[in-house]
């Protein structure tokens, strides 16, 4: 590739992430659509081999996913919400017997003194004053929403517009790639294909696979803790089921969040040991079975870098740039890492590609 050339295609991914930034207000469904689109192409050949018709057979995965989220909709959120609102209420009390219990045993056994720079009780009074307020706020900006026909307008087409996108995309989905490919120079376009390849074969992996994997752990979860007693059970379930797209995080956070329900609703050490009873068994099922079987070693992407994918894009692009952290970050792993086969096999590194030194 020539000087020019790498000049053109620096401009060209100069220009590209300024039109993703000048047009994120109206990107979002369509993003939205190509990430479901994605999702749903396997499916889609896999029916297709069965001789189904493409247009038959994305009927069949649209109206299945379609079918999957009104339920999410309809069955989840007003549990979720109705944790929510108990949580709410009861935060203060958790708090208050942080305060009057927990703090004076760390205190005794510890030989420190908290009591006089803590104040959980008052923590937990303020936090709940302010939940209560955000969620007042919350309900005005419905209100004027509502109350504002463009605005509202905006919503529904939005709402409207990820279906419609969806079903054409999913339609059409190996009739654009092969579009694209055929528009590559044909001097570049083994390399690209392979290039893309990689990429797809590391954002599959992980975005299917680990889908999958944290919607077991998050029902594997609640399932276990609501076998337990636990009120709270759902909410946290799915509070350590999302954590675990980084290893490990949502063990971490779901434990420790049950463990503390736990000892403020029992107050027994047998629901405790039946909390690590539950996430370990979720760690084992994770590690032996859902990650090997869902996910398997394909992705390579580190846990920071996701973090750091996630947050950046958000940044930059709001909303848009977290649709696009991931797609961007396994296009760039699998770049980087071809780069670093280059350098080393190159004359700036010292070796003839063999491992010798030159």
């Amino acid at each position: 590739m020539s000087s020019s050339e790498r000049w053109m295609v620096f401009a060209g991914i100069v220009f590209a992430g300024f039109l993703v930034w000048l047009l994120q207000p109206v990107l979002t469904p369509f993003l939205a659509a190509a990430l479901l689109a994605y999702l749903g192409d396997p499916l889609v050949d896999r029916l297709e081999t069965f001789r189904l018709p493409r247009t038959g057979a994305v009927l069949v995965v649209f109206t299945v996913l379609l079918l999957v989220i009104l339920g999410i909709v309809l069955l989840l959120v007003p549990m979720v919400g109705t944790q929510i609102e108990y949580l709410r209420e009861v935060l203060p009390a958790m708090f208050a017997w942080a305060q009057d219990t927990a703090l004076p045993w760390v205190e005794r056994e510890f030989e420190v003194d908290l009591s006089a720079h803590l104040r959980l009780d008052r923590i937990g009074t303020e936090l709940a004053a302010h939940w209560r307020q955000t969620g007042d706020i919350a309900t005005l900006i419905l209100q004027r929403v509502s109350s504002s026909g463009l605005a509202l307008i905006g919503w529904v087409a939005t709402a409207a517009l990820i279906p419609v996108v969806t079903f054409y995309l999913l339609r059409d989905w190996d009739t654009l790639v092969a579009r694209v490919r055929d528009l590559l120079p044909r001097r570049i376009e083994p390399v690209a294909s392979g290039l893309t390849r990689e990429c797809d074969e590391v954002l599959g992996a992980f975005l299917r696979g680990q889908l999958l994997v944290m919607l077991s752990l998050g029902v594997i979860y609640a399932i276990g803790l609501w076998a337990l007693g636990l009120d709270l059970a759902l909410l946290i379930g799915m509070v350590a089921g999302v954590a675990s797209i980084v290893p490990y995080l949502g063990t971490i956070v779901g434990i420790g969040a049950a463990l503390v329900a736990a000892v403020f609703q029992f107050g027994d050490v047998w629901h405790l040991v039946g909390v690590a009873i539950v996430f370990g068994v979720g760690q084992m099922l994770e590690g032996m079975v859902l990650t090997p079987l869902l996910v398997g070693d394909r992705i390579g992407m580190h846990p920071v870098a996701v973090i750091f994918a996630v947050l950046a894009g958000g940044q930059l692009f709001g909303f848009v740039g977290v649709l696009l952290a991931l797609p961007v970050a396994a296009v760039i792993m699998v770049l980087l890492r071809h780069v670093h086969d280059l350098y080393k096999g190159s004359e700036l590194y010292g070796t003839d590609g063999s491992g010798a030194e030159g």
